[in-house]
């Protein structure tokens, strides 16, 4: 049978299935995002997590307050100087989340067939008749037979605290509902989500853009969310390298975070990613991909308002799109049950490997390491998982289907990408290394999937403000840790990535060197090198002696 329609790559021998994986330093090309929180905060799980493959540390705004958040990258920093692992830094924004107020924090018991009513009026006491909300506008968005969700924050779907309400009638400001399950609600933060309806709520709130304590938020936020963790104060301390646009419906949402990003200083080079979450950025999903940096497929929410049968079908289109534009694509909800247990499920393998066949470039772990029990032999599953996908990952199928979407006649720099992935797969070369400065060339090495790591040799430039000189490169090097295959290292600032001559000797000796110390170069091994010399670009081929 042939694969060329598959990104699988066949026959596969049935014995090579009961070989053991092997281990190396990069455990694969696929990035793993982790959600620092409760049980994953202390730098001996943070360094667990860094060896085990993290390379983006996600910090989630729907929860915790600022000191908690700064103590845990403040342990972050820690982990990744004593690991010496690169690590980058994602925040994710809250955006127009609803939820139900539970200021006692005792459980509410709803019962099957019974009615609930959801209220704006947040000085009621939560009840199993009655559910005060952060938001005034239910009431005008809804109406009769609407499918409404709640759940414990970052819900994982086998718990017994979600329920599905049916709307009933809509009385004044108040919205009525059929309980169609039994349920507890349980825990500190539940969230509301309305099936397939516009809320007409600001994707960056104030709250993402400050931090401030509210009367409200005294109030009605649970012990120890009393703040809302925001760009302008915790992400410019710490420098952050992605923002993720929570609930993104539209391409202006994008140009919205941008423009706010460029008058925050260092944080004009943040990364923005846009977070597709319901079904109105599905419909405007091209205009998105087009503003966004890159996308994260939140599955969780998108499964509560498409049909279950869609979900995939939406995964497998997007993931194609940010591919064939060489845009990130990160995969969300995967591993669930290893919140709570030390294995996954079939299914949830089986679908692990089949987002790294899609294409993703990242898998993002949300409660699996924020607050599960295991989020260090999690991070190690997943990235075995993703290993072994990648094997049987049908890149010549994958290769011609990007060539021909870009078309003829291609840019300069996108046919020196192409030729250096080609070459290193005809060579079979151990990696790709690329010397870069802004690691634009190295990302579009890596969108054509080559098969070996490209080690991105980031070139700091000197940059002014007519008040101080700065080297840039860090932000470059660390926010290529989210796209598949890119391996990045900072270089002797003395080093142009422009070089004046044929050859660097000096430069790519380190970047060999590097390969070497983390056994993904051997003597005899053959590397291909793609830099600039002059005004020319150059692809070389390389054989290594003793």
């Amino acid at each position: 049978m042939h694969s060329t329609h598959l990104l699988f790559e066949e026959p596969i021998r049935m014995a090579s299935i009961l070989e053991p994986s092997k281990t190396s330093f990069y455990p694969s090309m696929t990035k793993i995002v982790g959600t620092l929180g409760p049980k994953s905060r202390s730098v001996e799980v943070i360094s667990g997590c860094l060896k085990a493959g993290m390379c983006v540390a996600r910090f989630d705004f729907s929860w915790g307050d600022a000191e908690f958040h700064q103590e845990t990258v403040d342990n972050l920093k820690v982990a990744v100087k004593s690991t010496k692992k690169l690590c980058a830094v994602m925040l994710d924004t809250v955006g127009p989340e609803l939820q139900v107020l539970n200021k006692s924090e005792r459980p509410i018991s709803l019962q099957a067939d019974s009615l609930v009513v959801l209220t704006p009026n947040q000085d009621k006491e939560a009840t199993s008749n009655l559910l005060p909300l952060n938001f005034g506008g239910l009431s005008k968005a809804v109406t009769k037979g609407d499918t409404i969700f709640i759940g414990q924050y970052l819900f994982t779907g086998s718990e017994t605290t979600s329920v599905w309400l049916e709307v009933t009638k809509v009385d004044g400001e108040d919205v009525v509902c059929l309980i169609k399950n039994s349920a507890t609600l349980a825990g500190s933060l539940y969230t509301l989500h309305v099936s397939q309806i516009h809320i007409d709520l600001p994707t960056l709130t104030d709250k993402d853009k400050e931090e401030r304590l509210t009367s409200l938020n005294r109030k009605c936020r649970p012990q120890g969310i009393n703040f809302r963790i925001v760009i302008s104060t915790w992400g410019v301390r710490n420098n952050i390298d992605f923002l993720s646009l929570s609930y993104t419906r539209h391409a202006e949402d994008v140009r919205h975070a941008r423009e706010f990003l460029s008058k925050l200083g260092d944080l004009n080079q943040t990364q923005i990613f846009a977070k597709i979450e319901n079904t109105e950025g599905l419909n405007h999903f091209d205009e998105i991909l087009q503003e966004a940096d890159g996308i994260i497929l939140s599955r969780g929410n998108l499964g509560i308002d498409l049909p279950p049968e869609k979900v995939f079908l939406f995964q497998k289109a997007a993931v194609c799109k940010c591919n064939m534009v060489g845009k990130p694509a990160v995969v969300t909800r995967v591993v669930d049950s290893m919140t709570d247990n030390l294995r996954p499920t079939r299914a949830e393998a089986t679908d692990v490997a089949n987002a790294v066949l899609d294409g993703s470039d990242a898998i993002l772990l949300g409660a699996e390491t924020l607050r599960g029990l295991y989020p260090v032999e999690t991070i190690t599953t997943v990235n075995k998982i993703c290993a072994e996908a990648e094997k049987v990952f049908n890149q010549d199928f994958y290769f011609k289907k990007a060539v021909k979407y870009v078309g003829e006649p291609m840019t300069h720099l996108e046919s020196i990408a192409a030729c250096a992935v080609r070459a290193a797969i005809k060579v079979k070369a151990s990696v790709i290394v690329c010397f870069t400065s802004t690691g634009r060339a190295a990302r579009l090495i890596a969108k054509y999937r080559p098969t070996m790591p490209v080690i991105s040799v980031v070139i700091p430039q000197l940059k002014t403000n007519q008040l101080c000189w700065t080297f840039t490169g860090a932000f470059e090097a660390r926010q290529s840790l989210i796209v598949r295959g890119i391996f990045p290292m900072l270089a002797d600032p003395r080093h142009p990535a422009e070089s004046t001559s044929s050859t660097n000797e000096s430069i790519l000796k380190v970047a060999i060197d590097h390969g070497k110390a983390f056994g993904v170069i051997k003597s005899h091994d053959r590397i291909v090198v793609c830099q600039k010399v002059g005004d020319a670009s150059l692809v070389k081929i390389i054989e290594l002696e003793d």
